[in-house]
């Protein structure tokens, strides 16, 4: 039986933040946004379950990769998300991602091997407590409103995710050879892609787009431009706003 309760410390308002395809339109006034391919060892319990919800990638001699792919808000770790309020609040209580709703839990990941999500990370405030509600039993998530729905709107984004996968892969060499890569490290690794590659397949329009996640990159930019340890993230802000910027009038 594991126990869990939030105590609305904020700490886990940090860092990226993975997003439904129709949420990161919805936010892209509000958050710095990235389409991230994670490659997961195909040993791994839930590589299947990844796989179905993301792309599974051939590579080297017929090697299936499992790779989740998901929308995000591309934000440094120790960065708090841009709608987190001084008391360490939601400031978009009523209008917050699922991924938000869902935690601890996460629905991108098998049920029965959610248990590592209920550990806090260090300097998280949890309440793991006997006295905190119990949530997960047996590998099973006791309130699953939340975890349910999530799992569901996955599912629903599942073949636009695997076309847009199919395309890139299939256009992009060098995509391929950096997903090998991370294939052959222990514990898999990331790719932060623009989130403008799957743009036209959620029928979104390049301009207004760019009218919203300009301002937002600019000031990401200028936020991470003095942080050395931040330089992949700055590196990413300004390489898109380089291509998102000719659609903004000046």
């Amino acid at each position: 039986m594991h126990h869990f309760q939030c105590t609305a410390c904020g700490k886990c308002c940090h860092g990226l933040l993975p997003l439904l395809l129709d949420e990161a339109l919805e936010h892209a006034g509000r958050l710095p946004l990235a389409m991230l391919w994670t490659v997961v060892p195909p040993g791994s319990r839930s590589a299947g379950l990844v796989a179905r919800l993301g792309a599974s990638v051939t590579i080297g001699r017929k090697k299936a990769l499992p790779v989740e792919i998901t929308a995000v808000a591309w934000l440094p770790e120790t960065t708090p998300c841009p709608e987190l309020t001084p008391d360490g609040l939601c400031g978009i209580h009523s209008a917050k991602p699922q991924r938000c709703r869902t935690m601890p839990f996460y629905a991108g990941r098998e049920e029965a091997d959610q248990a590592p999500f209920l550990l806090p990370r260090p300097g998280w405030q949890c309440d793991i407590s006997r006295t905190a509600p119990a949530v997960y039993d047996g590998g099973v998530v006791l309130d699953r409103a939340d975890f349910d729905t999530e799992r569901q709107r996955l599912e629903q984004q599942a073949d636009t995710i695997r076309a847009y996968a199919t395309r890139l892969v299939s256009q992009s060499a060098p995509l391929v050879r950096d997903l090998e890569v991370l294939g052959k490290r222990p514990g898999g690794g990331r790719l932060a892609l623009a989130f403008t590659g799957i743009l036209p397949r959620l029928g979104g329009d390049t301009a207004a787009f760019a009218r919203q996640q300009v301002p937002v990159l600019r000031a990401m930019a200028a936020l991470t431009a003095e942080t050395p340890e931040h330089r992949r993230f700055h590196t990413y802000y300004a390489s898109t706003l380089r291509a998102l910027e000719p659609f903004v009038p000046a």
